[in-house]
């Protein structure tokens, strides 16, 4: 299957709450490579790249989160970059 590349932006209760230890575990069972930050507006940026089934997976298994609360995810497919793994970055 085809790989694509996504950037998503997470808005609700997501920072303080394990969201991107959680989002890293999401994507490493997967295969999902790329990275994930807080932002300083209180949202979590997000690139991923992989088959689209798996991020899709990734993201049902982020919105069963029982202790962030995402309110909207902005999304879009972005060129693929070829990386080899997945990271938690700072700001």
């Amino acid at each position: 299957m085809e790989k694509i590349r996504k950037h998503f932006i997470f808005h609700g209760y997501v920072q303080g709450v394990g969201f991107r230890f959680r989002a890293y575990r999401a994507t490493e069972s997967r295969g999902i490579t790329g990275w994930v930050r807080n932002c300083y507006d209180g949202s979590v940026e997000m690139e991923a790249e992989g088959n689209p089934r798996d991020i899709e997976d990734m993201l049902v298994a982020l919105e069963k989160n029982q202790w962030a609360s995402i309110e909207s995810i902005s999304e879009r497919e972005i060129p693929l970059e070829n990386t080899s793994s997945f990271s938690i970055r700072d700001y």
